[in-house]
């Protein structure tokens, strides 16, 4: 179970041990008054039938000799001391646990009697201990109960968590609501599901966009590379650089477009070995043909699983911003990585060509991303190597 659900069980274990103590802890304040209650009852009854008694005999002049035990003692007219000053009724001494002073006014006169009932007070001090352990054991088992039944209760809702989890990064369709019951969780699982084919739905008509302004992109483009292509084959057209100058643009903003509508696709990429060597000539070929027929220096060896298209286009465009002007080109590297770096470029050609050396755009960082590459630009050189895959890599 994740995380949130697992702390979610124990917010209802603490709740539920908390109730669990709540009610233990009444039940044992209610059991503590009624045994207080009931010793006071037992007490006045105890007492106030010795008083009854004793006043019928003393009333029919037989003999009585009044109670003087350790546990009951009886008094009439001469009371202790320290009960004189009582009125009638039924008091506990405030000096002695357990002993109750009973003060009755009878046929015979005002009669006093002490019951000493210390050993239900000691019974009384066990009950709290029993109490006690009963309120600990009855927490425990509360917030143990409360761990089970949370469990068993957000058990669907882990399944769900982990079914959201799963979900790809594309919209895709999905029956959540099949894995949870017609319920409250069940109602959240239909929400999902309603929102996941709203989202297939608008990557549908996104992408059916992408491929219309990708068509309506490239036509225009392709009409004037052609045409720039038939004005260099004129060995009699004038302005050569500018048609070439044109040409590469339009080679660039070709593979630019490339690009882009992948990322914005969000295509999955499909890896394949591929020979580094052949890979990075296939890259470089239109950058040495743009450039004049600069000269590229190659020595790479080995073979990596990378998506092939998409590492020719990142290749190509890291080679078009870095090294413009460069008027040769060193490539070494092998499976693990791979090096750029041209001649010391030149700030101004003199024809208008201008190196571009700065920081990566953050489209050519999405599209190393994309491509599975980590590339790093120091002092004129690029420098790449492939990201390693986990096996939960598509």
């Amino acid at each position: 179970m994740s995380t949130r659900p697992a702390s979610l069980r124990w917010r209802v274990t603490l709740a539920s041990a908390l109730l669990g103590f709540v009610l233990c802890v009444l039940f044992g304040a209610t059991v503590v008054f009624v045994a207080e209650d009931y010793e006071h009852v037992i007490a006045g009854e105890i007492l106030r039938g010795q008083a009854e008694d004793y006043s019928l005999r003393l009333s029919n002049g037989l003999p009585v000799a009044l109670p003087r035990t350790q546990r009951l003692a009886g008094y009439i007219a001469r009371p202790p001391p320290r009960y004189a000053a009582l009125a009638p009724g039924v008091h506990e001494d405030d000096g002695r646990d357990g002993v109750h002073v009973g003060v009755f006014d009878t046929a015979a006169g005002r009669m006093y009697f002490v019951i000493d009932l210390g050993d239900i007070e000691k019974l009384e001090t066990h009950l709290n201990l029993f109490l006690a352990g009963i309120t600990l054991l009855g927490t425990a088992l509360a917030g143990w109960l409360g761990w089970l039944f949370a469990g068993r209760a957000l058990a669907p809702v882990g399944q769900l968590s982990a079914a959201v989890d799963a979900l790809p990064d594309a919209p895709t369709p999905t029956h959540l609501q099949t894995l949870v019951g017609d319920d409250e969780l069940g109602h959240l699982a239909q929400a999902i599901d309603a929102y996941q084919a709203r989202l297939v739905d608008a990557d549908v008509r996104q992408l059916a966009f992408f491929a219309d302004a990708s068509h309506a992109l490239r036509t225009p483009i392709a009409v004037e590379q052609g045409v720039a292509e038939v004005l260099l084959d004129d060995g009699q057209a004038r302005d050569v650089d500018r048609l070439r100058r044109l040409d590469r643009g339009m080679q660039e903003m070709t593979e630019l477009i490339e690009m882009l509508l992948g990322l914005a696709r969000r295509a999955p990429v499909r890896h394949e070995p591929v020979a580094l060597e052949a890979l990075v000539r296939e890259a470089l070929a239109p950058w040495a043909e743009s450039q004049n027929a600069a000269r590229i220096e190659m020595t790479v060896v080995g073979t990596v699983d990378v998506p092939h298209r998409e590492t020719v286009l990142l290749l190509r465009a890291l080679a078009r911003k870095y090294f413009r002007d460069a008027e040769r080109l060193r490539v070494t590297g092998d499976a693990d990585w791979i090096e750029m770096a041209g001649a010391e470029p030149t700030a101004d050609t003199g024809n208008g060509h201008r190196s571009d050396a700065g920081a990566m755009s953050p489209l050519l960082e999405r599209a190393a991303q994309h491509a599975g590459w980590d590339v790093r630009v120091d002092r004129g050189r690029v420098y790449l190597s492939p990201r390693r895959r986990t096996a939960e890599s598509p």
